[in-house]
């Protein structure tokens, strides 16, 4: 399977957070499956970090490819075919980062690891 980790996983994935469920972790460390952090959660992260929201422990710059890299993660830029699926997208989430990565799960046939319940009501599949 492949996976897209909505930006809250990756954190929590690399801050070993309690908050991920045993379903959500197993299907993380799962070898069989190819996990990817999108250049759109690189941008929230970076945005977050820049106002203030989003303590780390390192400038993001280094902070997001030393751990995307540390944990196995691919990186998966956004393209044109992705954008394109947004005009598709009914308005059910106000976060443009998180819409945009369901674009990107659905352009790409990957299954987004994410808690956020308002993604699943898109017709993507979800894991957690």
């Amino acid at each position: 399977m492949k996976l897209l980790l909505d930006t809250c996983t990756f954190l929590w994935i690399v801050a070993d957070d309690p908050a991920l469920t045993p379903r959500a972790r197993d299907a993380f460390l799962d070898g069989s499956n190819e996990r990817y952090l999108s250049a759109v959660s690189v941008w929230e992260i970076l945005a977050k970090h820049a106002l203030g929201r989003l303590p780390l422990p390192q400038p993001p710059e280094r902070f997001v490819p030393e751990q995307r890299e540390r944990h196995g993660i691919a990186p998966l830029p956004l393209d044109e075919v992705a954008v394109l699926h947004l005009s598709r997208l009914p308005p059910l989430h106000r976060d443009p980062f998180d819409r945009m990565l369901v674009c990107q799960a659905l352009a790409g046939g990957l299954a987004l690891l994410t808690p956020d319940e308002q993604i699943a009501k898109y017709p993507v599949r979800c894991v957690w």
